[in-house]
C-alpha cells in the first residue's frame, strides 16, 4: 500500500512538474556531457603524455644500422657508447631524472601512434622487429625551457642517433587540449550551476502544491523518509536519464568523432578508446545522482521543515 502510495506520488509529481524536471534532465545532459569531453581530453592528454612524453623531456635515440638519414650512424649503439651518454646525463645540471625505452617499447609506441600498421608487425616473418628500433632514453628536465646544455652535450657524443626536444612535438597539442578542456568544464560547472538551481526550483514548487497532503501526512504520523522518498525519486529519475543521454553522445562522439574520424585519418598519436569512454561513463554515473541527490536531501529538510 505504502509503495503504491509513492509510485503514484512519483507519477503525480513528474506529470505536474513535466516542463521543470525537463529542464534539469537537458540542463544535466549537457552539463554531465561537457564534464565527460573534459574526462577524455584528460585521459588524452595522459595517453599523450606516456607513449611521446611531455614538455619537460627530450628523447635522445640511439643509433641503429644502416639508416641513410643519420650517417653517423654506421653500426648499433655498444654497451660502452650508451654507458658515456648515461653517465653525461646524470651528470648535467639541466635532468632531473631520465628513463630508457627499449626496442620493445619502442615498437609498441610506433604501433599505438599508428606509424607501423599491424599488418607489417604480424606474420612468421613481419616486415618491421623490434630489433629494427632504436633504444632511446628518455630525459626528464627541471625546467622545459633550459635544454641548450643537454643537447650540445649529447649531439656529438657516438652512439647517438638524434635528439627530440617533446616541447617542439606535444607543445601545441597540449595547448589545444587544455583549452578545450577547460572551456568544457567551465561550461559544465555553469551549467550545473543552473541544474542545482532548477532543482530547488522543482522542489519548492511541488511542496508548494502538496503542502495540504504532507501536512495530513504529519498529522497521521508518516515518517520523514516516507514523505521525502517521492521527492528522492523524482532526482533519482531526472539523473539516470540525464546520465543515459550524455552517456549516449559520449558515444557517439567517441565512435564517428574520434574513432572513424580523427583518429582513421590522423597518423603520429594515438587518440583514446572504449577503455576512457569506460571510464567517463562511471564519472558521469557518480556524479550525475549526486547532482540531484544531494541538493534535494539538503532542500526537502528546508521546504518541509523538517
Amino acid at each position: 500500500m505504502q509503495l503504491r502510495h509513492v509510485s503514484t506520488n512519483l507519477r503525480q509529481g513528474l506529470r505536474r512538474n513535466m516542463s521543470m524536471h525537463a529542464a534539469v534532465i537537458l540542463t544535466l545532459f549537457v552539463s554531465l556531457t561537457l564534464v565527460g569531453v573534459g574526462v577524455l581530453l584528460n585521459k588524452q592528454a595522459e595517453l599523450t603524455t606516456e607513449v611521446i612524453g611531455n614538455e619537460l623531456q627530450v628523447t635522445v635515440t640511439l643509433c641503429v644500422p644502416e639508416e641513410p638519414r643519420f650517417p653517423q650512424c654506421t653500426s648499433e649503439v655498444t654497451a660502452e657508447q650508451e654507458a658515456a651518454i648515461i653517465d653525461v646525463i646524470e651528470q648535467n645540471p639541466e635532468v632531473e631524472a631520465w628513463t630508457a625505452v627499449s626496442k620493445e617499447e619502442g615498437l609498441d609506441n610506433l604501433r599505438r601512434r599508428g606509424i607501423v600498421p599491424d599488418e607489417q608487425l604480424e606474420g612468421p616473418d613481419p616486415l618491421i622487429t623490434a630489433a629494427d628500433i632504436p633504444k632511446a632514453l628518455r630525459i626528464t628536465l627541471v625546467d622545459p625551457d633550459e635544454y641548450g646544455g643537454i643537447q650540445s652535450a649529447l649531439e656529438d657524443l657516438d652512439g647517438v642517433r638524434d635528439i627530440t626536444p617533446a616541447r617542439e612535438l606535444v607543445g601545441p597539442i597540449f595547448d589545444i587540449i587544455d583549452a578545450v578542456k577547460w572551456s568544457a568544464w567551465g561550461a559544465a560547472i555553469a551549467l550545473i550551476i543552473a541544474a542545482v538551481m532548477q532543482v530547488a526550483n522543482t522542489i519548492r514548487l511541488t511542496a508548494l502544491a502538496r503542502r495540504k497532503e504532507i501536512e495530513i501526512m504529519r498529522l497521521v504520523g508518516a515518517s520523514r523518509i516516507f514523505i521525502a522518498l517521492p521527492f528522492l525519486l523524482e532526482a533519482i529519475f531526472t539523473a539516470l536519464v540525464g546520465v543515459g543521454l550524455a552517456a549516449g553522445a559520449l558515444a557517439a562522439f567517441e565512435k564517428f568523432a574520434v574513432i572513424e574520424g580523427i583518429d582513421a585519418s590522423f597518423r603520429g598519436l594515438p587518440f583514446v578508446g572504449w577503455s576512457a569512454y569506460t571510464y567517463t561513463v562511471v564519472v558521469i554515473a557518480i556524479a550525475g545522482p549526486l547532482l540531484t541527490i544531494v541538493p534535494t536531501l539538503l532542500l526537502t529538510r528546508k521546504y518541509l521543515r523538517f
